[in-house]
């Protein structure tokens, strides 16, 4: 069978930081150049507009063969499936580090169990916007590893070291928690097992700093109840700016016959924002006799307006009368 190859980008971003304060997938890692203090997880920088900025990233080689790599900028922003730290790949826009960073070399060779250290530029531009501008400085495998199957996907793997930028002006903290729904499950006969309900919510950085947020969630009942106040857990740990992340939060043994509201709370070092939704909990054979119930009444008021427009038969009308015309009076002329 003819074998065919398709070009998958895979960006194996080992952007947490080890104990060797590198981004590392057991092949090879980046780095930042140590300063003259200690080392660095990532490259914490700060520019004005208009600055530029100079350093030195490092790429090691754990194995025993050399390896060619291709280095780039890119931005970063949050996977939508759990809001992660991702980069764009090569072929991708980029709008911040990635277009303002320029590595001195766009690509290297690491020999067996060595490395290679590059310099790089970070020029900020005169209108950059104030505020965080994460991204990372990326070493892309030039090789496609390919299985030998008939169907074989190739991979590009990379490794990159995280670039947080703050450009100087002010920064503004805002969260916004969007589009709440609940989806609602229960079991078909009432008591025969517990209800499960779905939360569905965005939130969504609309400020110009990376946030760090956590979610609570609170359930109120009739009258009032307090059924359920907790904190949301998988929440991502560093929310970007601009970035909106998809999340999710189960709430096991929701009411099975209740009517209340479901409030979050998103919250992080200056912002806090809250959403509401409404839910009724309604085992099946009620939500049947209230649908016929509603059903009927609905029927009946249909009825009963028809019956008071409906028109009435229309009265004869009396029949005419003509008036006697009246005859004139002789008059008698006086003599004189």
């Amino acid at each position: 069978m003819r074998k065919t190859y398709a070009l998958l980008l895979s960006l194996f971003l080992a952007l947490l930081a080890t104990p060797s304060y590198a981004a590392d997938n057991g092949s090879w890692s980046v780095y930042p150049v140590a300063s003259r203090v200690a080392a660095r997880p990532y490259f914490y920088l700060s520019a004005d507009p208009g600055q530029t900025l100079r350093d030195k990233v490092t790429v090691t080689n754990r194995t025993g063969r050399p390896l060619a790599f291709r280095l780039y900028a890119a931005d970063a922003y949050n996977t939508a499936r759990d809001g992660g730290f991702a980069v764009r790949t090569l072929k991708e826009k980029q709008r911040g580090v990635g277009a303002w960073a320029r590595a001195a070399r766009s690509r290297v060779t690491v020999p067996a169990h060595g490395k290679v250290t590059v310099p790089f530029t970070l020029r900020v531009p005169e209108g950059a916007e104030p505020g965080d501008h994460p991204g990372a400085l990326v070493a892309l495998d030039e090789r496609i590893e390919t299985g030998g199957d008939s169907l074989t996907v190739g991979v590009r793997r990379a490794v990159a070291a995280r670039v947080y930028l703050r450009v100087g002006g002010p920064t503004v903290p805002a969260l916004a928690v969007e589009k709440v729904h609940l989806s609602h499950h229960q079991p078909l006969i009432p008591g025969a097992g517990s209800a499960t309900t779905t939360l569905t919510y965005t939130l969504h950085n609309t400020g110009n700093v990376t946030l760090n947020p956590q979610v609570r969630l609170r359930a109120e009942g009739l009258f009032g109840r307090t059924l359920l106040s907790r904190g949301l857990t998988d929440i991502p740990s560093e929310l970007l700016p601009g970035q909106r992340v998809r999340l999710t939060a189960p709430w096991h043994g929701s009411p099975q016959l209740d009517w209340g509201d479901v409030t979050l709370t998103a919250s992080a070092p200056g912002t806090r924002e809250s959403a509401r939704v409404s839910f009724l909990a309604l085992p099946w054979p009620a939500a049947l006799l209230v649908t016929a119930g509603l059903a009927a009444a609905v029927v009946l008021t249909v009825r009963a307006r028809r019956a008071r427009v409906r028109p009435s038969a229309p009265a004869r009308p009396s029949p005419r009368v003509r008036p006697t015309p009246s005859r004139p009076r002789s008059s008698r002329s006086a003599r004189p």
